[in-house]
């Protein structure tokens, strides 16, 4: 077999032959990278524009308003004098010794509802008893005395009769200086007689004080009424001979007494005869009464000057007790049924004058109106003029940026 030629192949060559080549990438179109850019300008010019809008608005734009109101109701309203005032008994008695000696025994205690002339305490009564024997002694000795004087007065009257007739028959039977010793003697009898008749005088008030020391023992009340305090206790020694020791304290709480501080500033328009209500702590009831006296001397208070306004109230189911802090309304002023505002609308105007308010109409528009103001109150205000009920006037106003405004601030005019 002949040798046949071979040609040897070329790796490389086979390598470009055997895979097709890859396409070299297109050029980029101009009419593409013209649009892109134009939109990327487009894209700013909007951003621009939206900023530049947002920022006009808020800068000079006019934000929205929202108006806080209130309806313009009818009902009732009263100006009054607050002040803080104290529950007393309207009548009251403390009740002392009048003798001295040991607190033998006490009838009541705290609470205790007493009648006029009930025994209530007693002293131990060996003392007074001891003194009435003693007195009793002196006065049997003072009348003993005087029935001696009474008896040489009669003898002394009876040596003077004779004398003076033996005297006046002049026959010399006695001389004149016996006639005046009996004379003398008589009228000394007579003195003694006399002076002894004082002295049992003295001796009688004796008895009859330390009788009634001795009826000072039993201590008996001198009103009805309620026990509301004990100071002295059983076994306690009372000297009432420096001082008359006060046992307890009865008050009739039947009827209280509230006393009201009033403060200078206000006392003036505080009158007898005023309407007053007032209530207590814990308690939703309210008690009305009349103002009755107001005292003329002041109290000072912390720099300040109160007065002291008097008013009673019946208090018989005893709600009402002793030292309870209440809350106190003086009526000075009052109205059923008329229009009201609150008092927050018209700021400080006075009563009785005119003044402007702002109110919001149906179609959301704001018109300032004149009225005119009646009572008022410490929350509402009286209008007797200028306005209808159900009408909203204008208190307070809040932006769009959150800046809120009252009635008061964004009214023009008094």
């Amino acid at each position: 077999m002949e040798p046949t030629d071979s040609i040897p192949e070329d790796k490389s060559t086979a390598l470009v032959t055997d895979q097709p080549a890859t396409p070299p990438p297109d050029p980029p179109s101009k009419f593409r990278t013209l649009l892109h850019k134009r939109s990327l300008w487009v894209i700013a010019a909007l951003l621009v524009a939206v900023l530049s809008a947002v920022g006009y608005h808020w800068i000079f734009g006019k934000p929205k308003v929202v108006y806080t109101t209130a309806a313009v109701e009818r009902r009732d309203i009263e100006s009054t004098v607050v002040a803080a005032g104290i529950v007393q008994p309207i009548t009251f008695v403390d009740v002392g010794a009048q003798t001295s000696g040991v607190l033998k025994s006490l009838k009541v205690i705290r609470g205790d509802q007493v009648k006029k002339n009930q025994l209530i305490a007693e002293i131990d009564p060996i003392l007074a008893d001891t003194a009435l024997t003693a007195a009793n002694a002196a006065l049997e000795n003072m009348r003993s005395l005087r029935l001696v004087k009474e008896a040489q007065r009669v003898l002394a009257k009876v040596q003077r009769d004779r004398n003076e007739k033996l005297f006046a028959q002049g026959e010399g039977s006695i001389s004149a200086s016996d006639r005046d010793i009996t004379t003398a003697n008589y009228d000394v009898a007579v003195a003694d007689v006399a002076a002894l008749s004082a002295q049992i005088k003295q001796a009688t008030a004796a008895v009859d004080t330390a009788k009634a020391n001795l009826g000072y023992t039993k201590i008996m009340a001198p009103m009805a009424g309620e026990v509301v305090s004990i100071t002295l206790l059983e076994g306690q020694t009372l000297n009432a001979n420096q001082q008359a020791p006060n046992i307890l304290r009865i008050a009739d709480i039947n009827t209280v007494t509230v006393w009201a501080q009033v403060s200078e500033a206000d006392i003036v328009r505080v009158k007898p005869g005023q309407n007053v209500h007032f209530t207590v702590l814990g308690e939703p009831r309210q008690w009305k009464g009349t103002v009755r006296q107001i005292l003329p001397t002041p109290e000072l208070i912390n720099n300040v000057v109160f007065y002291d306004v008097l008013f009673d109230i019946p208090n018989p189911e005893r709600v009402l007790k002793i030292q309870m802090t209440a809350q106190v309304f003086i009526v000075l002023a009052e109205a059923k049924g008329v229009l009201l505002i609150p008092a927050s609308a018209i700021g400080n105007a006075a009563e009785g004058t005119a003044t402007k308010v702002r109110v919001l109409k149906e179609n959301g528009k704001v018109e300032q109106r004149t009225i005119k103001i009646g009572i008022k109150s410490e929350i509402m205000a009286e209008v007797t003029e200028g306005l209808k009920e159900k009408e909203l006037v204008v208190i307070g106003e809040t932006t769009a940026k959150g800046k809120s405004k009252s009635a008061l601030s964004s009214r023009k005019g008094p």
